[in-house]
C-alpha cells in the first residue's frame, strides 16, 4: 500500500513481534520495520522472516516498509532480495547509510519488475555531500530522511545539539530532495517523549518546509500527525488560491489577484502543496 504522506512514521524492530505489531496497529501514517540498527546480527535472518510475515499480514492494510541492512554488510543481499519478493503489499524499502547514486541504482536493479518505492538514511558525510547526485539517481525514489545519530557520530557533533547547528544539512537536504522532487522527512528525535522539546524541534523543520518525521515512540505519533498537516485556515487559503487562479485562466487573464495579492505560479505552487500535505490531492 502505498504512503500518500509521511507526517509520522513510527520505526520498530522485526525481531520483538510485540512492538512491532503494537507499531502496525498505531496511527502512524507509516510503519518502518527495522532489519538494521535494532536487530543483532544472530537474529538478521529470522528479524528478515518475520518481517516478510507482518508485510503479509499487515500490507494491504497500512503502509509498511522495511529498512534494510547497509549495502556493505553481509546481510544486504538477502535483505533487498526478500523484500523484492513481497511485491505490492511492501510499501517501500529504506536504504541507510545512502553515500553514492550506485547504492540506489543497485537496490534499484534489485526491485526491478516490481512497484516497490526505495526511501534513503543520508546519515554520513559523503552521503550529505553527494545528496544532489544521490536523490536524483532513480525515479523509484520517493523519501529522502537525515538520520542524525549516525550523522552526529561521524561528524564528531552531540546529536542533541541545538536545532540551528543543523540547519546548513538540513537546507542541504531539503534542496536536494525538491529539486528531484521527493519528500523530505526529518530523522527521529532522540527522545521518546511527546514534550515541549520534541514538538519545537518538529514545528522547527515543519516550517523549513519538511514534510513530516520519523518518531520512535507510539507517544510521538499524535503531535507529529498535528504538527504536519496545515491548519484549517491555510488549507482554505490554498483553495482560493487555485481557484482564482483557474478563474483567471479562464479569462485569459495572466494575472489574478486575491485579498490584495498578486498570485502567480509559484502561489500556486504553494497551494498545491498545502493541499497535498492536507492529503486532498
Amino acid at each position: 500500500m502505498r504512503a500518500d504522506r509521511r507526517r509520522a512514521v513510527l520505526v520498530a524492530p522485526a525481531s520483538d513481534d510485540r512492538k512491532a505489531r503494537k507499531a502496525l496497529s498505531s496511527a502512524a501514517d507509516e510503519v518502518v520495520l527495522d532489519l538494521e540498527d535494532a536487530v543483532t546480527p544472530d537474529q538478521k535472518s529470522s528479524a528478515r522472516a518475520a518481517a516478510a510475515d507482518l508485510v503479509a499480514e499487515f500490507g494491504s492494510q497500512r503502509p509498511v516498509s522495511i529498512r534494510v541492512n547497509a549495502g556493505d554488510t553481509e546481510w544486504f543481499g538477502d535483505d533487498i532480495a526478500a523484500c523484492a519478493a513481497m511485491g505490492p503489499q511492501l510499501c517501500t524499502v529504506v536504504l541507510p547509510k545512502a553515500e553514492s547514486p550506485d547504492q540506489l541504482i543497485e537496490a534499484d536493479g534489485a526491485l526491478r519488475g516490481s512497484s516497490i518505492g526505495l526511501q534513503i538514511l543520508v546519515e554520513t558525510p559523503t552521503g550529505i555531500r553527494d545528496i544532489a547526485d544521490i536523490c536524483a539517481a532513480t525515479d523509484r525514489l520517493v523519501t529522502v530522511v537525515i538520520g542524525y545519530a549516525d550523522l552526529a557520530a561521524t561528524l564528531g557533533r552531540s546529536a542533541s545539539m541545538p536545532r540551528s547547528g543543523w540547519h546548513p544539512i538540513q537546507d542541504r537536504v531539503l534542496i536536494a530532495g525538491r529539486a528531484a522532487g521527493v519528500a523530505v522527512v526529518d530523522g527521529p528525535h532522540l527522545t521518546i517523549a511527546d514534550d515541549d522539546g520534541f514538538r519545537e524541534a518538529k514545528t522547527w523543520v515543519r516550517d523549513l518546509g519538511f514534510d513530516g518525521t520519523w518518531v520512535i515512540h507510539p507517544t510521538q505519533i499524535d503531535s507529529a500527525r498535528a504538527i504536519f498537516t496545515p491548519e484549517a485556515d491555510d488549507v482554505a487559503d490554498a483553495r482560493r488560491v487555485i481557484a482564482a487562479l483557474s478563474d483567471a485562466a479562464a479569462r485569459g487573464d495572466g494575472a489574478a489577484k486575491l485579498d490584495g495579492r498578486m498570485l502567480d505560479e509559484a502561489m500556486a505552487v504553494s497551494a498545491r502543496r498545502v493541499l497535498a500535505k492536507a492529503g486532498l490531492s
